[in-house]
């Protein structure tokens, strides 16, 4: 069983409701048409219903199944506004939300943010950045995580893992700059959860440098070692290590050579921490050419809630794999709290 055969069975078993707010594009709408073919999750549409309705029939879509959110329905968006206003810990006032109101996006997020729906899915039209804000002030942070970060699987055809097949996973690629040893920890520990929530892995967590366990010095190593520092103590339950040079974190006879010491992750990773983005970006890209991987995600990371955001320039395929993504962990979530 292939991970998408995987992912697909998993939404099948579990299926939760997505809000799309930025269903206006033609691409959004195929994969919204086949994710709802499938019955892998259920579609809520969040904008304006006769225009999203009237590309559907252009475009031979079924939509009967979905439900519309009317981004003019005053009373409705009332109603929402009261429940959100009942949270704890909100970013903004009552008068700074209503008029956020008629964001399409914003409230989708207030939509879950009230359990009307599981999962938010946008950025076709929006930038990363404007999502992110946007779910950062109405959803919010984990507790115990201080940032938002992403994830991604590749699968690389011609090399083969410790017991994960061709697949790896890799963060943060895509969102964090520089992060501090804090923020370091808190993206590993969101990559462990949303691994094992995708693909059921028991997560072996490497934190990448220059260095292995002290094989060289600098402030760029004493920050990865913090950062093992601290995750392992607010998530001793996780398998997180290092730091590892690439090689050490992968390669069973390298690690036997470089770690001396008892390692449940060194030469067996099935998750690699890259420092910085700089590294993230450029790994990622060395992988994609070089290893010719396929590439899942990015998958945003560490928000209270699954909110997902999407490349604009993701074909439907993508689209449709990160939404099958973000409804699995949506599943997983709600499985745990029951």
């Amino acid at each position: 069983m292939t991970l998408m055969d995987k992912v697909r069975a998993k939404a099948l078993a579990n299926p939760c409701k997505v809000a799309f707010p930025e269903a206006e594009d033609e691409k959004m709408l195929k994969a919204m048409d086949e994710v709802s073919k499938g019955n892998y999750g259920k579609i809520v549409v969040v904008g304006n219903p006769l225009e999203i309705k009237k590309m559907c029939l252009d475009m031979q879509i079924d939509d009967s199944k979905w439900e519309y959110v009317d981004i003019a329905d005053e009373k409705y968006k009332e109603e929402i506004l009261k429940k959100y206003l009942q949270l704890p810990n909100l970013v903004y006032g009552e008068k700074s939300l209503r008029r956020r109101l008629n964001d399409s996006l914003y409230l989708a997020l207030m939509m879950e943010a009230v359990k009307e729906v599981d999962v938010t899915f946008g950025g076709i039209k929006s930038t990363s950045g404007d999502f992110i804000l946007a779910a950062q002030t109405i959803i919010g942070l984990k507790d115990n995580l201080d940032i938002i970060s992403s994830v991604g699987i590749a699968e690389i055809p011609d090399y083969t893992f410790s017991d994960n097949g061709h697949l790896i996973a890799v963060g943060d690629c895509a969102v964090t700059t520089n992060p501090s040893a804090s923020e370091l920890a808190s993206i590993a520990i969101a990559t462990c959860d949303t691994i094992r929530a995708i693909t059921d892995w028991e997560p072996r967590c490497a934190m990448l440098s220059y260095s292995t366990l002290g094989s060289g010095n600098g402030p760029l190593v004493d920050k990865v070692v913090e950062a093992v520092k601290i995750a392992n103590t607010k998530r001793p339950d996780l398998k997180i290590d290092g730091e590892f040079q690439l090689d050490s974190a992968i390669v069973k006879e390298v690690a036997q050579k470089k770690v001396k010491r008892q390692s449940e992750v060194a030469g067996q990773a099935n998750i690699l921490i890259f420092p910085d983005l700089n590294a993230g970006n450029i790994g990622v890209k060395l992988i994609q050419q070089f290893g010719h991987a396929n590439a899942y995600g990015p998958l945003l990371q560490g928000f209270k809630l699954i909110c997902s955001d999407c490349s604009r320039g993701a074909p439907v395929s993508e689209l449709v794999g990160n939404i099958l993504f973000s409804i699995v962990r949506a599943g997983e979530e709600k499985n745990a709290k029951k």
